[in-house]
């Protein structure tokens, strides 16, 4: 019969945690900073978002599916140049290839009222998002 012994097995328990805190904290967090890239939308809703702030569609504010409500994000439109920084303060969006809806304001000043949608990339400080783009 085999045997183990407490320090046999406490140092080889404790390399296997780490091991598998290492490969999953990089499947979950990747590298540290980042951008993503995909399509925008605005949204003209009533109501509260998901963070319980009263909707403002004059505030520049923002939903995102995973980024910490209050996070600010830098939105580019890649077809005119034009950014804005936004606040994240709900969830969304909910529609396959897009990436973030934003206020009428943060619409307004990033041209994309009318067209109703527009392609953008995401720049988050610290933080990397999936989707990056070169």
């Amino acid at each position: 019969m085999y045997r183990l012994s407490f320090k046999t097995t406490l140092p080889a328990l404790g390399l296997g945690i780490m091991a598998i805190a290492a490969s999953t904290s990089l499947s979950i967090k990747p590298a540290e900073a980042g951008s993503q890239c995909g399509g925008a939308s605005w949204y003209k809703l009533s109501g509260k978002t998901a963070s319980g702030e009263r909707n403002n569609p004059s505030a520049l504010t923002a939903a995102h599916r995973s980024l910490p409500f209050g996070t600010r994000v830098k939105v580019q439109n890649l077809r005119n140049g034009k950014f804005v920084v936004v606040r994240i303060n709900d969830r969304g969006p909910f529609i396959r290839g897009r990436v973030i809806d934003v206020s009428r304001a943060a619409a307004q000043q990033l041209g994309m009222v009318s067209s109703g949608t527009a392609k953008v990339r995401l720049e988050v400080e610290g933080k990397a998002l999936r989707g990056a783009c070169g």
